[in-house]
């Protein structure tokens, strides 16, 4: 009777070790339940990749559309407008590019067309880009006038590998004004001349004064509803006549824009329905912005 138990359990204990043998590869293969899907159909888990292109806007050079190379002069006079120069040739406004072939200094500004033709060089220019081409008045000097064009460029996203800053790169801090201080304006070595009131040349032509000619100024077309009455390179400038828009019941803006590392501020008055930009152009010329122009922004 003991022979037969012992050699049952030993029969068992011998199944049990062949059944472990097949298994040795999956130990407790047998308390797994049957898995729902293979490998080879399970779906990829990693995340989708973006390759998407952001487009901004950028201003190029145009030489095809406005390219001129000739002596300009500033007759010493304050002028409106903020930065401009004015030639013969020119169809329609511009956005251009002014630069003085002498110092190499350049600045943007508005390009017009000038009507009245006097005794000297071609090219007028006004007291901010005089200033800020480094110019002296009554001195003509070679300088050279590119349009610009707004085109689109792709920019590659930031990659997230690589750190936010240089080895050698540091952050700089720089104090705030105290509140309900106002800055004194400041010149750089390439901004354009304070902004004469308009009460200098109602006064110099009370005086017997000979005047600038007002660069001529084009019909706006359909899509321009804003008017800009100047491109400033100084803000506080840019600033002063907006609240003198503002002052005269206009709604003005400052539009700060940059443009091969120079930054400069554009003045909008608007916007303005077809019907009123008649009003509109004459009461701008009445505070003595005589060459503003319509812009569509």
């Amino acid at each position: 009777m003991v022979f037969s138990r012992i050699g049952k359990l030993t029969l068992a204990f011998g199944m049990g070790a062949a059944l472990a043998g097949c298994q040795a590869d999956q130990p407790f293969a047998f308390l797994k339940g049957k898995p729902a899907e293979t490998a080879s159909t399970a779906p990829a888990a990693t995340p989708a990749t973006e390759n998407s292109v952001k487009l901004v806007d950028r201003d190029v050079e145009a030489p095809d559309i406005y390219h001129k190379v000739d002596k300009a002069l500033w007759d010493g006079r304050p002028s409106l407008g903020g930065v401009w120069v004015a030639a013969p040739d020119v169809t329609e406004p511009q956005r251009v590019l002014i630069r003085n072939q002498k110092n190499g200094k350049f600045v943007i500004g508005a390009l017009f067309r000038r009507e009245q033709m006097l005794p000297g060089p071609k090219l007028q220019l006004s007291s901010d880009a005089a200033e800020a081409l480094g110019m002296l008045a009554g001195q003509p000097t070679e300088v050279t006038v590119v349009a610009l064009k707004r085109v689109e460029q792709p920019v590659a996203p930031p990659n997230p590998q690589s750190p936010a800053l240089d080895s050698n790169m540091s952050i700089s801090q720089k104090s705030l004004a105290p509140v309900g201080g106002s800055p004194a304006p400041t010149k750089s070595a390439t901004a354009g001349g304070a902004l004469p009131p308009p009460a200098r040349p109602a006064a110099a032509a009370q005086a017997g004064k000979p005047q600038p000619a007002a660069p001529a100024v084009p019909a706006a077309s359909a899509d321009r509803a804003y008017a800009q009455i100047g491109i400033f390179s100084v803000e506080t400038n840019a600033n002063r006549a907006a609240k003198l828009m503002k002052k005269h019941g206009l709604d003005s803006a400052v539009v700060k824009e940059q443009t091969h590392d120079k930054t400069f501020w554009r003045v909008l008055i608007g916007p303005t329905s077809p019907a009123n930009r008649d009003a509109l152009l004459a009461k701008v010329k009445s505070l003595g912005f005589a060459d503003a122009y319509f812009v569509t922004r």
